[in-house]
């Protein structure tokens, strides 16, 4: 990873932290984006030193502060060598988002899906360069409802969530199609059930309920290591529009493997990105 630069999001706690560390480590400079400016100082200061690591905070959760968030750093960046889409949440209440989407569709999709976007230029400029997004088991036994995408007939946070976690794939999978032949690869992947911050300020039950479901959850480093596979591996360079866990590519649920709606979500997601303005 000598010489490369990894844009991340997501990268103050967890696996994503682990993953900024590891990926450091090897050489790569670190492009960090946090939404707390001290947790990213902190971070940063854990970073090998020497490699001119760079700190950008913003709230993923806005379309707008996402948007102006890629200008910046394609600004700043000639060259993006890996965008490891990581940050995301799980809420035990429906809460709305600065645009008025339901917050775990626009946290854990639709900031992928605009920083993305407002980073292909320096991607597809930048030879070998891969996209790393996270996923997650959750996503088995979900279905878009493409009626609801923001949850406003019902809400369940798990279920909610696991609609969030397919999102990712199929958008991972119409990402792949799209960047057919230009030497960008986009892979996604499931991490385990890691013990993290994840889910500790998700409200209700569920947050009184995590501590105790985390007993039985691997490390940071273990579900960190899939993401570093994906993102530094020559193994990886050529596959993509795959859903990886430990290091190997499996299959997702049938929903996760449908090609119709993967470019349904796609189209919508633009809509969705447009009409925040």
């Amino acid at each position: 990873m000598n010489g490369k630069v990894v844009v991340i999001t997501g990268g103050t706690s967890g696996i994503g932290q682990v993953a900024a560390e590891a990926l450091a480590a090897q050489g790569a400079r670190v492009v960090l984006v946090a939404r707390d400016k001290a947790r990213g100082e902190a971070t940063l200061k854990r970073l090998k030193p020497g490699q001119a690591h760079s700190l950008y905070i913003a709230d993923l959760a806005s379309i707008g502060a996402t948007r102006a968030l890629a200008a910046q750093i394609a600004a700043a960046e000639p060259r993006i060598d890996v965008l490891i889409n990581n940050a995301g949440a799980l809420f035990n209440s429906r809460r709305l988002s600065p645009d008025g989407l339901e917050l775990t569709f626009a946290l854990n999709h639709m900031a992928y899906f605009v920083l993305t976007e407002g980073l292909l230029d320096r991607l597809k400029a930048t030879p070998g360069a891969r996209v790393v997004s996270t996923a997650s088991r959750a996503h088995q036994g979900s279905r878009l409802d493409f009626e609801d995408l923001q949850a406003a007939k019902s809400y369940s946070g798990f279920e909610v969530y696991g609609r969030s976690k397919l999102a990712n794939i199929l958008f991972t999978r119409e990402l792949a199609r799209r960047l057919a032949g230009s030497g960008v690869v986009a892979n996604c992947l499931h991490p385990g059930f890691v013990a993290t911050r994840f889910g500790d300020q998700s409200g209700g039950m569920l947050q009184r309920l995590m501590p105790l479901a985390k007993l039985m959850a691997v490390t940071p480093k273990a579900g960190a290591d899939t993401i570093i596979h994906l993102a530094s591996s020559p193994e990886v360079e050529s596959q993509t529009g795959l859903y990886f866990y430990k290091r190997m590519p499996v299959a997702p649920s049938a929903e996760a493997q449908d090609d119709a709606a993967a470019a349904r979500l796609w189209a919508e997601s633009e809509r969705l990105a447009a009409q925040a303005g």
